[in-house]
């Protein structure tokens, strides 16, 4: 998907929405600008691109698309290795702008609270959409091993501020994290197609780090 077609889609659910197109707007071309800063390796247009397909492809599944998208878009506007808030600040974002072109309380909350959860990668709330959400933002440990071995060198260019003994050192807190929960994935078709392929990836990044 290119910067075109994530611009689009954000403009048709924009329609849905709200008519303040003058907000609207500005809202989506300082989302490109985020996910397009330097230093996103991993964390870009790219991966927000993934996660919209992903919206797309299930979207017969999901109960609330629209609130869904807006958390994609939002996920990880803010993002820096050196700050332990990004989610919290992203879900705030989210919440600023809901609010400000009028989206339902309760659907901004619901926003808010799924990108808070992308911080642990946990579902407090029980609902399914956000098993779906946790899952898209995962998709990349279930991938073959090339794509997935790009992405542990995205993940450490995004990481090069710290010395290699401090990366390793954070980097095997997070897959042995992952490999002791009783799934990776929440949905069952996730799991299904995925599940295996990630222990096997992440066991063999742990073993070379």
């Amino acid at each position: 998907m290119q910067i075109d077609e994530i611009k689009n889609y954000w403009m048709l659910l924009s329609e849905r929405s709200t008519a303040d197109y003058n907000t609207s707007g500005p809202a989506i071309d300082r989302i490109i600008r985020q996910y397009g800063a330097s230093g996103r390796y991993y964390h870009n247009t790219g991966h927000l691109s993934d996660l919209i397909c992903f919206q797309q492809q299930y979207a017969p599944m999901i109960m609330d698309n629209d609130s869904m998208i807006y958390a994609i878009y939002f996920h990880d506007l803010i993002y820096r290795v050196t700050r332990k808030d990004n989610e919290l600040k992203s879900a705030e974002e989210a919440a600023a702008y809901l609010t400000k072109i009028g989206y339902p309380e309760d659907k901004t909350q619901k926003v808010y609270r799924f990108i808070l959860a992308t911080a642990g990668h946990q579902n407090p709330l029980a609902d399914p959409d956000l098993d779906f959400l946790l899952d898209f933002d995962l998709h990349i440990l279930g991938a073959l091993p090339d794509r997935y071995d790009a992405y542990t060198k995205q993940i450490r260019k995004e990481f090069d501020i710290y010395p290699g003994f401090m990366y390793r050192r954070g980097r095997k807190r997070v897959l042995q994290h992952f490999l002791a929960q009783p799934g990776i994935y929440r949905t069952s078709i996730f799991r299904e197609k995925y599940e295996l392929k990630a222990r096997e990836n992440l066991e063999r990044e742990l073993e070379s780090l």
